[in-house]
This record gives C-alpha cells, structure tokens and sequence, in this order.
C-alpha cells in the first residue's frame, strides 16, 4: 500500500506560492485505489474514475482525514508545534463547519461541482481550477476554450486553432502557458494568430493564477499563469499496475471529430506513461453562414517514464505535436492562409523528500523545446502554397527549488521555500515577402525567488514573496527607429533587472469563509519582439518597429477576497486594482506602409506602429458562486451566478485597447453519482471603452446545456471500469458572437449553435 503514494509530487508549482495542501489531496485522488460502490458514494475522486481526478478544493484545516503515520511532513502546521509527519490518504467526504444536520449539505459536499469556480484555495490569489470532467465536452482545440467563460478570463478568438488567454485584460508577454511547470516554448506571445502547442485532452487539470504566486515563473507571468499537468512524467504506480482511458467526441457546428487515449502502467519502483490525440474540424458555421477558411487538423503524441521511490521520483517524457490550420478574415480566406507547425519538447522533472533532515521538498523541472511553423498562402497564378514566413523557437528552461518542513519561531510556525529559474530563448520570424518581422535573436534569463509563509495564529497567516532576475536580451534594430532605413540595422544588446515583491494576508472567518488581502510590486522586462520588431504583421494588419529604447514595465497593485469552497453556499471574490508605470502598448504613428519599411509612408495596406511606454490603471471584480438548494431525486439541484469585468485606461483619458466587457451569468444544475445536467446563460453588455483606433462591439447572450451520464462496467480483479457519455448544447440561441478583444472581430464572427457528443471510458 505505501508503494502507490511514494510518487505523489506535492505540485506547488501550480497551486499556489508555499502550501501544497490541495495539491496532495488531488494527487492522493489520482492514486487512490477504486472502492466499492457504496464507498465511491462517500468520495468525490470516485465519481467520475479515479483517472480523471477531480479538483475538490477546500478551505483550509476544514477536510476531515485520518491521521497514519508517514514520512511525508504536515503542511500549515498550528503555531508552536514541530512538523509533523503523515502520509497522503485517501480522500474523504468533506463536511462543511456550518453544515448541522441538514441533509442537502452533506450530500452536496460529497459530490463534485458541477462547473469551475474560482477559488483561492491556500494562497493570497485568485485562482481558476479546471478538472479532465469539465474539459472533455467542451468543444474547441484550444485550452483557452476550456477555460474564456470563467471570471476574469477571456480568450483572443483569432482561429479555431489559435485562442490565447487573456487574464484580467492582460495577454501575450505578460501570461506565461507551461505544461508540468515548463514554458511551452512556441511563439504564441508574439501574434494572436500562433497557437501554442497543448491539446485540451492532454491535461488531467488546468489551473489558472493570478496574483503573488505568478513571481515564480518569471516578469512575463506578470499577468497570469495558465498551467496544465498531467501524468506524462509519471508521479505514482498505478493501483493495480495500470490505468487507462480512451475519449472521444463530434460536434455538429464544424463536423468536429476527435478521439485521445492514455495509459499508464507500473512495477517495482518504475511507471511508464503514453498518449496520443488527433483532432479534425472542417469550416464551421455562424449564424450568417460559413466561416471560411476556419478548418484545422492537429494530432500529437508522447511517452514518458519515471523512476518512483519511497522518497521521491524523477523522470522524463518526449512530445511531439503537429497541427494545421487555416486562418480566418476576408483577406486570409482570399488567400487560404494556414499555419503549419510542429514541436519537439522533452520534459524531466523530480522530487525528492527528506523531512528528517528538515526538507519537506527538493524539486526539479527541465525543459527543451523546438517548435517552427509555416504561414502558408495560395499562389492562384502557380497553382501551389507559398511560404510567406517561417518562425522558429528553440527554449531551454530549468528550475529548482527546496521548501522547508515548517518549524516553530516566537511568532508562529515558518515555512519557507527558495528557488532558481535559468532559460534561454532563440527566436526568429523571416519574412520570403518583404523585410523581416524579427531578425535571430537571444534571450537569457536567470532568476531567484523566496516565499515564506508564517501562520501567526491558527486562524492568520502572512505570506510574502520576492523575486530579482536578470534578462539578456540580443537581437537587431534600425539605428534611428524615428528614421528607419532598409539598410541601417546594428546589433543590440539590452540588460535588464527586474525585481518583484508581494505581501499577503490569509484570515479564516467563521462558516469556512477565507479572507484574503495582497499587495502585489512586479517588474517586467521587455521582450525581443517589443525590442526588435521591423516588419509587416499580417495579423494584426500593422506594420511593427520595436523600440530598444523602452525599459522595464512596473506594476504595483492591491487584491483582496473572500472564498467559501465548501458547505452549501460556495463562492469566491476577487476586487484588484493595478497601476502600470511604463505599460508596453503598440502605438500608431498614422503612417502606411506594405511589406517593407522602404514603403512606409506611401503604402496603405498596413498601420504603421512603433512599441511605446504609457502609464495605465487596471481595475476589476470577479464574483461566482453556487448554491445548492435542495435534495431532489437522487442527487442535490442548485443555483450558479458569475459577474466580472476590467477597466483599463491610460493616463492621458484613452482606453486600452482590446479589453473584454462585462460578463454577467447564472444557471441551474442537477448532480448525483450517475447524473450531472446544467444549463446557464452569460449575458456580455456592449463594450464602447474603446480605443481610438477600434470600433464598438455588440454583446450577445451565450447558452448552453449539457447532461452526461456515468455507469460502472463489469470489471475483474476489484477495478470496475467507468463510462462517462454526455451530451452539450452551446450557443443553443444561435447567436452573433464577436469577441471585444479580437483583431478580427469585426470580420470574423465566433461559432453558431453546436451539439457536441462526447464519452470517455477510464479502466
């Protein structure tokens, strides 16, 4: 029985700055042996399989566990008391402090939620969870389409195959995407129009921060961080030596057909993973009729294997993805533009504990990535595809970090976690049409964070964090970006320093309410593109000079919240506001240009732009919450609502351009151990804080409906294989669907009404 927890990796990485509690509960989940079917009632992991986890979060100190004996060192140890020691268990009902002996309550907790809420689980932030149950029927190639209906995050809807996050209003150089706390190494921060290379069905989980923890990842997580895990670098032996699952689904909007599988097997202190995916999608349909030139086609695979002992794991996964799509606009389907790209990435990581000698962790990541892509488009008069431009990224990054157990000081229990983060960058994106949008380029970047966190009393804890990292950036520019000429490139050199802080304070009220409090100084250092940009950018339809002159780009900003993760009522508030000095915008100079910088000035095909520092003040609200009303049936039928929105403006009255509007939601839903149904609608208001450039854009309202149903096979040997079948409606109104925050919104509108049909079977 000890054998299949010794892997579990405690994952603070993704789940918040210094207490992995909730992340031992989750993998604790994933390794927890299938029971019978009364005790799979008692439990919310065994609901929808023990390989598709469920990310049950919980307010601190409320999860009611037994207590065995174990290496492994208690987190949020009660002040003045040593570590202790105790193994991960399985998980068990969740009670809720306020919950008597109401009926509904209790049997509302022992049920996973039936959609994501934000929760801050045990760190000073924000923080968005989204579990394999609630990815699988959602349509779409992207994460970000798992996840843009959530408070406080939106996506850039550029093409079916192209949609990153936008957090709070912030995108691109300022929300990091990684994959088992890798950067995923692509060119996706440079235009809205690359997509980044993880599939929806290769992540067990999702989570999304915002806030103080994002210091770990480096200046550009200034924003936000998207996270996926999942087990491609095994981090336990499966119950029983093995563990499997096959998914599938078909949507009706685009004749969407897609299918994944993984397994992963285990013995005597080794496991080896494998999946694959592949993901088919024609032109989809829009109200108006069909989106052309909106196809895509992607597929992708990986191995991976891990050594796991009683004290630790390491090992390694090799992935390759591959994915062709087209790109939408009247231009780009008048041409058949495309994007071709693949990636190689080899990923390790470990972890090692030794709480005896006062470690409670050391841990590892190592990635290396080569990704390149081809901008195709249509030569009518020769009949072939031409290459319009190639990018290329070749990323190496490493991280290493050792926490502490905590140990008793005259103010209370101290835990403590210190780290070093090194990667380097080698970026390209040649042009075959005109001048180049970015020469080769390098950048190297070393970092150290500390977080530490002293729980003052059993109720208040304090955390704080910092950060000093210094980034080298090599490429080259115009001599005189004011007067660029074709032949007047030099190489540069800029070195930059960023430094970031924060200060937090947790306070657990009555009733599980959890109250938050942060104060958040973070640097970000310019990237290569907003460096040395000098060339045409079809998607955005600009032509863009980087500025080597621009600095460091510093926000200072205040959060606080309130979360309530269990009982019958749950909900969770954010209220932040951010002051930007120095915020990195592309500013237009009025002047036209083509493909060339000869051509500025007399061209009209393209907005000439040139990267420029403004000040800027970001503000917003994310609300959500659920409440269960009553049992009905066999299960519990409740209520959701949802609310959000981000204002940003810059110091001289004009807005920021691209920002998301004002969301407002609410729904109903139905859960027991075999059923789960819901049905909500998010209203978007009109979005008229534009820029001076942009034009209005229309809300809409947005439904959808979804029921699946979870039956129990016949199994041999004690594991009953599980089969999840579903069904979703989305956009059920069919209506216009243009999203604030594209490029192409006023060209280009989002999917119609969709079915999709969906099942998984996990052995």
């Amino acid at each position: 029985m000890m054998r299949r927890y010794v892997g579990l990796t405690v994952a603070a990485v993704a789940l918040g700055p210094i207490s992995p509690t909730l992340a031992q509960e989750t993998h604790a989940q994933a390794a927890t042996p299938p029971a019978s079917a009364n005790q799979q009632a008692q439990s919310n992991s065994q609901t929808v399989g023990a390989e598709l986890p469920s990310v049950v979060v919980v307010a601190p100190k409320k999860v009611a566990t037994s207590k065995p004996k174990s290496r492994k060192p208690k987190r949020n140890a009660p002040t003045g008391l040593k570590a202790a020691t105790s193994k991960p268990v399985a998980p068990q009902s969740v009670s809720s402090p306020d919950s008597g002996n109401d009926d509904a309550v209790s049997a509302a907790t022992i049920l996973p939620p039936p959609g994501t809420l934000i929760t801050a689980q045990t760190g000073t932030q924000a923080t968005t969870v989204t579990n394999a149950r609630n990815i699988i029927p959602t349509h779409g190639a992207t994460l970000t389409d798992t996840l843009d209906q959530q408070p406080g995050i939106a996506g850039s809807t550029f093409a079916p195959g192209a949609n990153r996050p936008i957090l709070r209003g912030l995108d691109n150089n300022r929300v990091r995407i990684q994959e088992n706390g890798i950067a995923t190494g692509d060119v996706s921060d440079i235009s809205e129009d690359h997509a980044f290379p993880v599939d929806p069905y290769s992540a067990d989980s999702v989570t999304v921060l915002r806030g103080p923890s994002t210091i770990r990842y480096g200046s550009q997580a200034i924003g936000g961080v998207v996270s996926a895990e999942n087990q491609r670098i095994p981090t336990y032996i499966p119950y029983g030596g093995f563990t499997g699952q096959i998914t599938g689904g078909l949507s009706s909007v685009d004749n969407g057909r897609d299918g994944a599988f993984k397994a992963t097997a285990g013995s005597q202190g080794f496991a080896i993973h494998a999946d694959g995916f592949a993901r088919h999608a024609d032109n989809y349909d829009t109200p108006e009729g069909r989106q052309e030139n909106s196809f895509l086609d992607s597929r992708g695979a990986s191995i991976g294997g891990s050594f796991i002992g009683r004290d630790g794991f390491l090992g390694v996964s090799y992935t390759r993805f591959d994915s062709l799509y087209a790109v939408p606009g009247i231009e780009a389907a008048e041409e058949k533009s495309r994007i071709d790209m693949g990636q190689d990435k080899i990923n390790a990581k470990g972890e090692w504990r030794a709480p005896e000698m006062g470690i409670a962790a050391v841990r590892g990541w190592f990635g290396w990535t080569n990704y390149a892509h081809n901008e195709l488009v249509f030569e009518a008069d020769e009949g072939s595809d031409a290459v319009g431009s190639r990018f290329t990224n070749r990323y190496t990054e490493g991280r290493a970090e050792i926490e502490t157990v905590p140990f008793a000081t005259a103010f209370g229990a101290l835990t403590s976690t210190a780290g070093i983060q090194i990667s380097n960058r080698q970026l390209a994106g040649i042009s075959f049409e005109g001048d180049n949008l970015l020469e080769p380029n390098t950048t190297d970047s070393i970092g150290g964070y500390l977080f530490e966190e002293l729980r003052l009393t059993p109720a208040l804890r304090l955390q704080a964090s910092g950060r000093v990292e210094n980034d080298n950036v090599s490429g080259s520019m115009y001599a005189d970006i004011m007067n660029p000429l074709p032949d007047s490139l030099v190489a540069e050199r800029k070195s930059f320093t960023p430094v970031s802080g924060s200060l937090g304070l947790l306070y657990d009220l009555p009733h599980g309410i959890v109250a938050r409090l942060t104060g958040t100084y973070a640097e970000r250092a310019p990237v290569a593109q907003e460096l040395f940009s000098k060339g045409a950018h079809e998607a955005t339809e600009t032509f863009e000079i980087g500025n080597p002159d621009i600095g460091i780009e510093t926000s200072k900003s205040i959060e606080f919240g309130f979360n309530k993760a269990v009982g019958r009522w749950r909900f969770d508030s954010s209220f932040y506001y951010a002051k930007f000095d120095g915020y990195i915008f592309r500013d237009f100079t009025g002047a036209k240009c083509d493909d060339t910088i000869a051509s500025c000035g007399s061209g009209s095909e393209l907005d000439q732009v040139i990267f420029n520092q403004r000040d800027a003040t970001f503000y917003g609200v994310e609300l959500a919450t659920e409440y269960d009303v009553a049992q009905i049936w066999n299960g519990i039928w409740g209520v959701s609502a949802q609310y959000d929105f981000v204002h940003a403006e810059f110091s001289n009255g004009e807005y920021v351009p691209r920002m998301p509007p004002h969301r407002i939601g609410g729904g109903l839903y139905y859960r027991d151990d075999a059923w789960q149904a819901k049905v909500s609608s998010l209203y978007a208001f009109n979005q008229n804080d534009i820029a001076p450039h942009e034009t209005p854009t229309a809300g809409y309202t947005l439904v959808n409906a979804e029921i699946s149903y979870t039956m129990t096979l016949n199994g041999e040997g004690g594991i009953a294989p599980k089969l999840i079948i579903g069904l979703k409606g989305e956009n059920l109104l069919n209506e216009d669907i243009r999203s604030s925050a594209s490029f192409k919104k006023d060209e280009v509108l989002q999917p119609g009404a969709n079915a999709r049909l969906f099942g998984t079977l996990v052995y």
